[in-house]
Formats: structure tokens, sequence, C-alpha cells
């Protein structure tokens, strides 16, 4: 249970765990270089991309590739090649090499070695280095020269170098273009040298003179060396050198099936089917009709499976794009014909029963792909095709467990999961086919099929009630054995009972669920079933079950984990009793639930540690308690019009201060507070959603949606009560036009809307403030409470980790130590940074740029008082960098005119491809000690004693006339 727990809410905090200082880990490396041990040194080379990946910043690798060039230099033929792979894998690194000319130098000296392999290794050095020094011409020179070299070895070297500069450097790759060129032509070159020298020109893409003769050449190789190993490899260069240059890609679309439909040998079809598919998932806007339809022509016409496969893998990948869109909005322009004559459909309609599980879901996948994209109406054909091949195709794959048949199925249910979104009225028999082959299924299947029962009934919750008789009958009979597919299993079928049973759990079912985790050992099955319970709202079946595991943890944190798990729920579980007009008991549920609400967040808080500190999931917790006291505020503030209603004179009150909200007495400055406090939450809640650059979209949107309420009630105070006649609900007139992707979102919208209509009933039809007014605020509350908190993803789970570590120069080396400036200079602050990423970097955003701020304050004023020049008195300075390899660096200058102590405050945040700006961190911290600079101190000294003697003879005079 604590090891698999770990995987949960402790994943990937790795990062702060207790590091070595860099320079010393530096040193222990370069110990075992001088070693006179071959072993040792070996070993110390391989540790160096591990040291890379700890201490990511310039200072550190710059010496250690320069330190690692010198064993280059000196070292044997094995110890090349070991600092060659450290080279390879730490390419990400070399652009922080920071003394390039010194490290070129090094690695450079042994191609002038007599031995071949050296030679040979130090190519290969220097084509890995290619990125950072693309225009070096003695590299360039050196490559040219060893193409004609006579070992082969070598010669092998210099092609791999002479790729990967052709790739980075336009000069060099538009003159060894006619080298190459004259190489492959050449009688004396053998084929398995052109064969490696061809692949170069795929990089011939920089400018379209360089394309088109690179093109040219392709062109004629493909035509004089027609051996199939030529072709193969003379199209493929073709291929990519297409995608690279774009000009030409339907030109290659026609050439590749030209040799697809006259080539006879199957490895040139497989080939030509190959690159089709990587143009057709590059490029599907540059596929014309007649391209889709010789593709089909082909298929219908090949007797060999694995080609009608492949093809069919290519129309199935274009038929999610634009292209299948083109394809039939020009086909419905011919006269006569239509989206169900047409090739791609027939095709696609022969295929879905064929005896080939691949080539069926391809079918499959082109006619659902088909029915959701074209929007015509005789395609009631077209989606009894489609639902009929879907059907079979679940039959066919849900009775085998092996590989291929579940990532077949995986397919046919993904289709079944778009054709339902897309085409509603098909979902009920999606549904039934589903229900029904369940039963008979294999476990490996039934946990894919749970799976899209669940996908389907979150888009479509009226089919959720259908299916609970099915679902409950198959999990009373499901096996006990505690095999990891069962264990699954139970989750995925608890998952979909949730999901299907929308609002509360029956006794009946949670009897059954108890009854069956009963039998089963496993806690983390029990952990991920309360998980989901959890999520969907079921808070009553969740604290149940979290109980149950309290005794079953290995640590203490884990076990405080649980427990603020099983008061959070026990807390939503006490609003469940809310009553609409009763607001008496809706206080109390409220106090009730305040009071778990506060047990869990000290365990919650007890529960987090160094290295997980929990941050999201403590402020989210402190968000909800701080929600529910506003919300119990506001039903007291309410409950006092009837306990202290307005005094006698409230009306002359009004009348002398000309503010009407005086007749209503004191319930007027509550409700003002009351409003800036909701206003005051919604801002935490945006400030709690910008901080939280990992979490998933569902996880966002729930914040957004307790944002939303918190907006909701101030708006709805300020509407009803404080201002009646400039409040409007235009902001909020957009809420139900998003599509609600969960349940609880759905619930969310119509409470809502439905308290909105009602302060638009009552808004200007009674004056301020009535019994109407309150009863209307009391009973949005209670409203927003009925629908159950959904705890999502991220509460429990972070799949993406990101995080930004800088490094300021100067440092100072204690850091509550000042960094000395004159007043006269300015600081030039440079701040490096690296972007550090999790198993899963990207997985919901990425970084496009980091923004980063520099701002600084005065500390303290230094001691004597006297009057300097002000240029600029603050610091304030913003730039946004682009990270490269996860590396950025900038430079800000700063002015400290003003002597004295000042604190500089260097703060990160992120912007991702959407241009949304993420609060993410980190925050560090210097000080700057402003000091006065000798030549101002020298004139200032020069004139206070210049000052002295005349006031001494100034006091002189006073005391003779005294």
């Amino acid at each position: 249970m604590a090891s698999n727990s770990t995987k949960s809410f402790l994943a990937d905090a790795g990062y702060g765990e207790q590091e070595l200082d860099a320079n010393s880990a530096l040193m222990e490396l370069d110990k075992g270089l001088r070693s006179g041990k071959l072993g040792e040194q070996c070993e110390a080379v391989v540790r160096f991309p591990r040291l890379f990946q700890k201490y990511p910043f310039p200072i550190l690798i710059n010496s250690a590739f320069l330190k690692l060039a010198d064993v280059f230099r000196v070292g044997n033929n094995f110890l090349r090649l070991c600092v060659l792979k450290v080279t390879q894998q730490s390419e990400k690194h070399l652009e922080k090499i920071l003394n390039v000319d010194e490290f070129v130098k090094r690695i450079f000296s042994v191609i002038h070695s007599n031995d071949p392999v050296a030679r040979a290794i130090t190519l290969r050095m220097l084509g890995s280095l290619a990125s950072i020094i693309p225009e070096r011409k003695n590299a360039h020179h050196s490559i040219r020269q060893s193409l004609d070299s006579h070992d082969n070895v070598e010669v092998e070297a210099a092609v791999f170098a002479a790729a990967n500069f052709s790739a980075q450097s336009k000069d060099f790759a538009v003159g060894i273009c006619n080298k190459i060129s004259e190489m492959i032509q050449g009688l004396a070159t053998p084929v398995d040298l052109k064969l490696k020298l061809i692949p170069i020109l795929q990089h011939m893409h920089h400018d379209a003179i360089l394309a088109s003769s690179a093109r040219q050449l392709l062109q004629q190789l493909v035509t004089s060396y027609p051996s199939t190993k030529m072709v193969i490899v003379s199209l493929h260069t073709f291929t990519l050198l297409a995608a690279s240059s774009l000009v030409d890609t339907p030109k290659q679309i026609q050439l590749l099936l030209q040799y697809l439909k006259n080539d006879p040998r199957k490895a040139v079809k497989r080939l030509a089917i190959q690159d089709l598919k990587l143009l057709a998932n590059k490029t599907p806007h540059t596929w014309s009709r007649e391209n889709i339809q010789a593709l089909c022509e082909c298929a219908l016409q090949t007797p060999y499976d694995s080609l009608k496969l492949g093809m069919l893998s290519v129309l199935s990948t274009l038929s999610g794009t634009i292209a299948v869109k083109h394809y039939f909005s020009i086909a419905s322009g011919n006269v006569g014909s239509s989206p169900r004559s047409s090739d791609l459909v027939k095709l696609a309609q022969e295929c879905c029963y064929h005896n080939n599980r691949g080539i069926a879901a391809h079918g499959v996948r082109v006619l659902t792909n088909i029915t959701v994209s074209c929007q015509e109406k005789d395609l009631l054909a077209l989606e009894q095709d489609a639902v009929f091949g879907l059907e079979s195709l679940l039959v066919l794959c849900s009775q085998d467990d092996s590989p291929g048949a579940q990532a077949t199925l995986k397919i046919a249910l993904k289709c079944m999961v778009k054709l339902a979104k897309g085409r509603p009225h098909l979902s009920q028999s999606v549904v039934e086919t589903l229900l029904t082959q369940l039963h008979s299924a294999q476990d490996a299947a039934r946990i894919l099929m749970c799976h899209c029962l669940a996908a389907i009934a979150m888009q479509l919750p009226v089919l959720g009630d259908g299916m609970l008789g099915d679902l409950m009958e198959l999990y009373k009979v499901i096996g006990r054995s505690a095999t990891d597919k069962q264990q699954e299993l139970l989750v995925s079928l608890a998952t979909v009972i949730f999901v299907a049973s929308q609002k509360a759990l029956s006794a009946e079912i949670k009897a059954v669920i108890k009854q069956q985790l009963e039998s089963v050992s496993n806690g983390w099955t029990v952990y991920r079933i309360a998980r989901q319970a959890s999520r969907m709202g079921n808070h009553d079946m969740a604290r149940e079950l979290y109980q149950s595991l309290l005794t079953q943890v290995a640590s203490e944190h884990f076990y405080f984990w649980l427990n603020s798990l099983k008061e959070f729920s026990h807390a939503e579980q006490c609003l469940t009793g809310l009553q609409e007009e009763n607001y008496s008991s809706a206080l109390s549920c409220i106090a009730e639930s305040l009071k778990f609400y506060h047990k869990g967040i000290a365990s919650l808080t007890a529960a987090s540690t160094p290295l997980n500190p929990l941050s999201f999931q403590c402020e989210f917790v402190k968000l909800r308690i701080d929600l529910l006291q506003a919300f119990s505020q506001l039903i007291c503030t309410c409950n006092s019009l009837k306990t202290s209603p307005p005094p006698a004179i409230a009306t002359t009150i009004a009348m002398t201060l000309g503010n009407e909200l005086q007749r209503c007495g004191r319930i007027s400055n509550q409700m003002k507070q009351s409003m800036e406090e909701f206003r005051s939450l919604a801002s935490r809640y945006g400030d709690l959603y910008q901080a939280s650059f990992d979490a998933d979209s569902a996880t966002l949107r729930n914040v957004e949606l307790q944002q939303q309420s918190c907006l909701l009630m101030s708006h709805a105070i300020e509407a009803l009560i404080l201002d009646p006649e400039s409040a409007s609900s235009q902001e909020y007139g957009s809420i139900g036009a998003a599509h609600a992707d969960s349940e609880y979102e759905r619930r969310m919208m119509s409470v809502y809307n439905h308290v909105l209509e009602e302060v638009e009933s009552l808004n200007r039809k009674y004056t301020p403030v009535s019994y109407m007014h309150t009863a209307c605020l009391c009973n949005a509350i209670i409203a927003l409470l009925k629908v159950p908190l959904s705890f999502q993803r991220y509460f429990f789970q972070k799949l993406q980790s990101t995080s930004i570590k800088l490094a300021l120069s100067p440092s100072p080396r204690n850091p509550a130590e000042p960094i000395a400036v004159q007043n006269n200079q300015q600081l030039a602050l440079k701040v490096e940074g690296v972007v550090q990423h999790g198993s899963k970097p990207g997985l919901f955003r990425k970084i496009q740029s980091v923004c980063l701020n520099v701002s600084s304050t005065l500390q303290s004023k230094s001691g004597q008082e006297y009057k300097i020049p002000i240029d600029n008195m603050t610091n304030e300075m913003e730039q946004r960098v682009e990270p490269h390899n996860d590396y950025f660096s900038t430079q800000f200058l700063l002015n400290f005119a003003i002597l004295g102590t000042h604190n500089i405050t260097v703060e990160s945040s992120v912007k991702d491809a959407n241009g949304i700006v993420w609060k993410t961190g980190p925050r560090t911290t210097i000080f700057v000690k402003s000091l006065e600079d000798p030549y101002s101190q020298q004139i200032r000294l020069q004139q206070q004693q210049a000052q002295q003697p005349l006031q001494q003879q100034q006091q002189r005079n006073a005391y003779t006339r005294f």
C-alpha cells in the first residue's frame, strides 16, 4: 500500500533531495579522470551526464567539458569513445559551453593523428558538436578531406559528420552538395557507401535552389539505379526532403502513389505506404481528391492483406483531418455522386468485416470519421454500417486477451466514444452493445470497455440510469482473485457505477461495493475506488473506505493523508442535509462541516513533507473553509434583518447622509463587507489557478467553478442590495454556453443560471432590503452547497511536474551577506535558469517563454544624511526569455543611487503556448549594499573641512561681540 501510494501524490518530488556541492562533485570526478587505472577513468567519464542533469548551469558544464576535452586529447581510443557517448547524451547542454574555442581546439588536435580510428572518433565528435560550431571552416575542410579517405571507418564517420553539419549550416550544405553528387554518381564509389551518402541530401532544404538541385539528383538516382535498396533509400530521402522544404509535397505524393501502383516489389510498396503515412500526418491539407482516389483504387485492387492494412492506415489518418472534408465536398459537387457511392466508403464498408483485425479496425475508423465529420442528411445507412462494424469488432476482440486484440479494441472503443459524441442518437445502441458484451468478455477487455462506458456516461448522463442494473449484476459475479487484472477491473467498474449513479449512491449499491471490497486484500484498490468516489462527489462512500484504510499504511505521513481525506469527505457529507428555506439548519450544517474541515487541514499539514509540501491541496482546502465561513456569515447577515431591524431614525439618517441604503440599518455595511469577502475569495481562487501550471484541465475547471461561485454571490449581493441600478449580469451571460464535461460542472452551471434568473426577476422590482432579497441570497447559498464538491485528479495525483531553478550572479557566499556596489555605478545582474521536468514533460501544457521580474526595495538607509542627485530611486524591470533546451539567461542593469541596504527580488512566471501566464515561481532574494564612491566621499570631506574654519570664525566673532 505504502509503496504504491507514493506513485500518486508523492510522484516526481525528487527535486528537493539533499544535494552535494557542485564543485565537490566535479572534483570527485576529476580525481577519477586523473587516476592511472583505465577502469576508474572510464567510470568517471560515464558519470558526467548525471552530473550535468543535477547541476545544469554553464559554469560547471563548461569546466566539465574542458576536462573531458583534455581526456579526449591525451587518452586512448576507448576513452575517446566514452567521451563521444557522453557528448551525444548531453546534447542539450552543449550550448552552455562558454569557452567553445578552447574546447574545440583540444578536440580538433586529434584530427591530425596517424590513427584512422582516432580520426574517425574525432569526426563523429565534431559532428555531434555541429549545433554549436556550424560554421567552423577547419571542421568543414576536415570532413571533405576524410570523405576521400581509404579507411572505411573514417569515411563512415565523415558521412555522419557531413549529415549533422548539413542540417545546421547552409554554407556547408551548399559546398558539400556537389561533392556528394559526384561520389554518388562516381563508378569508383561502392554501393554500400552510396546508400549511406544519399540520406545526407534530406538536409539540403536551406533554400529553394539547393532543394531543387538535390531533388533533381534524387530523381536521376531513382531512375538510374532501379535496385530495391537504392530505390528505397532514394525515395525515403526524397520524402524527407519534400516534408522539410514543403514546396514539393504534392509532387512527392504523386510519385509515391505511382510507385505504389506500378512497382511490383512489395518492399518498395511498403516503403511508399510508410512515406505516405508520414506525409498524411505532417501535411494532410496537400492531399487532393485524386490522391485519395488513387490510394482507394490501389487498396481495392491489392490481394495482399499487409499492403491493404498499410493503405488503410494512411486513409484512416487522412479521414480524421481536413482532407476527407475536401474529398467529399468536391465529390458532392459532381452530378450523381454522393458520399455513400464513393470508393472511400466502399473500401471502408468492405473492410469492416475483414478477417484481419487491423484492417477491420481501420475500416471502422474511416467510417466513423466520415459519419462524424460529414453532416449530410442521407448518411443513415453509413451510420448503421459504422455501428454494425464496431459491434462485430467488439465481439471479435473482447474474447481475445492478446496485445494485438487489445490494441484493436482500443481503436474500436475510441471510435465508439467519438460516434456517441458526434451523433448522440446512436449512443443508446452503442451502450447496449457494450453492456451485453461486458458479461462474456475477457478481464483485460472489460477494463477498456468500462473506461469507454465511463467516457460516454460523462458526455451523456441521461444514459447513466440504464447502465446501473447491468453493472451491479456484473459487480456481484466478478471473480474474487487478487490478480492485477481483477483489481483493475474492480476499480474500473466502480468508476462507471459512480458516473452512472450521478447523484447519491443507494444503500444497495454501497452494500454491494463494500461487500466485494471486503474480500479484496489489496488496499491500493480500495484507495483508488475511494479516490474515484471523492472525484464523483460520493463522499459518504469515500469516508467509509478511507476509514477502513487508516490502519493499513506503513508511515505516519500516509496515515495523516488518509485521515485528512476522511475528514474532508465527512465535512462534505454534512452538507448533504441542507434543505431549502431552512436557514437555521443550514447554519448548523455549515458549522458541523467546518469542524471536520479544521480537523482535516490539521491532519493534511501533518502529512506534508519538505519533498512534497502538498501546497495545492492545503490552499484548495483553506479556500473551501473560508468560502464556507463566508456563506455562514452571509446567512447570519440575512437573518439580522429579522433580529436587528433598522432603527426608527434610519430614514432621517439616510436623508441626512444622502445614502438610501442607510434606511436598512446596519445590514447595509455588513452586506458590503460580505461582497468584498467574496471578491477577495474569487481573487485567491484566481491566484491558485495561476499557480497550478501542472494541473490537468478538469482540476483547473473545478477551481474556475469555485471562483465563479464567489463572483456570482458578490454579483447577487450587489444587484439585489447594494447597487441594483448599475449592476448587470451581462458578464455572466455566457455561463451556460460552454460545453460541460462532467456532471459536477453541469449541476453547478444549472445552479448559476437559476440564481441569475432569480436575481434578475427580483432586481428593481422591490426596494432593498426586503425579506425577498435575503431569502434569494440564502437559497443561492444552499443551492450551491447542495452540489457535492468534486476533488479532482490533481488533488491526489501529479501527472506532470515542471519546476524552474534560478541562479543569480554575482551572488554572495553567505545568503545573508550583501553584495557591495558603489552608488555611481550600476549592477549587472545576470539571471540564469533551467526548466526541470518530471517523467512526462509537456503532458498538459508546455513552457513557451519565461517572464522574469526584478524589483528592489530599500531596506535601511546609511547613518549619514546628505543630498545625492537621484536619477532613479527604484528598480522595477521585466524581461521575457524563451528557454532553449530547457535553459535561459538574461541580464538586468540596476541602479542604487540611495546609500544603504537594498533587497533585490527576482520572480519568475511562465507563458504557455496559448499565451496564458502562470505564476509558477520561484522567488529569489539577494541583498545589495550601496556605498558612496571614493571621489564623492573625498569632495564631501574637503567641503566639510573647508566649512569648519568658517564656522569657528563665526563662533569667535560671536564671542567677541558678547
